[in-house]
């Protein structure tokens, strides 16, 4: 029984001292970020208003915007979002509905896993290769969106796969007791299920391909552009480009006026991602009920 009581007190001892760790880490992060979203904000006051939303870039810090940013980014991730999500989708599909278990699936399976954590500088430098300059496609819209797509793929493949495993076989049974073909059953039963966790895993990817930088200068993103895109084939920049621009300046002023941009980023992201999120809760609930 000592033996026992003492390997008990033993075990409390370091459960307690992992929580004090892991508490400290935590709170450590969330002072941290919340000191360098004070410095952000209070350098924006007084430069975040609807002349800055509404103006191009320009070479002097007080007229100075950030619309062709904001209408990049949105034409960028637009275009990345119709290309990969059905891409995406119809990759996790076909490896967990019907491809064979066997030493090709286990070779993509890897390749996939693999290519998730590449860094995004190495899809820039395929972009380049293959969109801007074999394709033909040049330093357009449509070249950050394949870039964009290739980027976020193997994310948004992972994910679909695990929201598709998690659908109960009985419910797939069911369906193929009822008379269902197997493209029914997927259609009617898997996808709706997975449907939750499917938008979960294209939230994740949109947010990393909203925030990535790197890729989008080596596809030629313009750090500087004095119009707004009108179509895909366009020139563009995107808000981190703009952001690292205006952090290279060597006016004092453009610190702040970058500070506006990360607010008008962080705004942005929040949008996109509560956009997302609603989707998913509705579909979530039609699901349930």
């Amino acid at each position: 029984m000592s033996i026992n009581t003492t390997n008990m007190k033993s075990r409390k001892l370091k459960s307690q001292i992992f929580y004090a760790i892991i508490l400290i880490c935590t709170l450590t992060t969330i002072a941290v970020l919340a000191a360098l979203l004070i410095s952000v904000f209070s350098k924006s006051i007084g430069w975040l208003n609807w002349n800055f939303l509404s103006s191009l870039p320009s070479r002097f810090p007080a007229k100075s915007g950030i619309k062709a940013g904001i209408l990049g980014t949105l034409w960028v991730i637009g275009l990345t979002a119709i290309i990969s999500f059905p891409l995406g989708i119809g990759a996790a599909i076909y490896l967990e509905e019907y491809s064979k278990k066997g030493w090709l699936k286990e070779l993509i399976q890897i390749n996939i896993s693999n290519l998730a954590g590449v860094p995004s500088i190495i899809y820039g430098m395929l972009g380049l290769a293959v969109f801007v300059r074999q394709w033909g496609f040049g330093r357009s819209i449509l070249s950050g969106a394949l870039t964009m797509t290739i980027l976020i793929l193997p994310v948004l493949i992972v994910a679909a796969q695990e929201a598709i495993r998690s659908v109960p076989s009985s419910m797939r049974h069911g369906s193929y007791a009822l008379g269902a073909t197997q493209w029914q059953t997927i259609t009617g039963v898997v996808l709706p299920y997975a449907s939750s966790g499917i938008l979960t895993g294209t939230i994740l990817a949109i947010a990393r391909a909203i925030g990535e930088t790197a890729p989008m200068i080596m596809v030629g993103a313009a750090a500087f552009i004095s119009f707004v895109p009108g179509g895909i084939m366009d020139s563009f920049t995107t808000i981190p480009l703009q952001i690292y621009s205006w952090t290279g300046k060597p006016q004092a002023e453009f610190q702040n006026v970058a500070a506006a941009g990360i607010v008008v980023l962080l705004a942005v992201l929040l949008l996109i991602n509560s956009i997302a999120i609603i989707l998913r809760n509705k579909y979530q609930d039609r699901v349930k009920s």
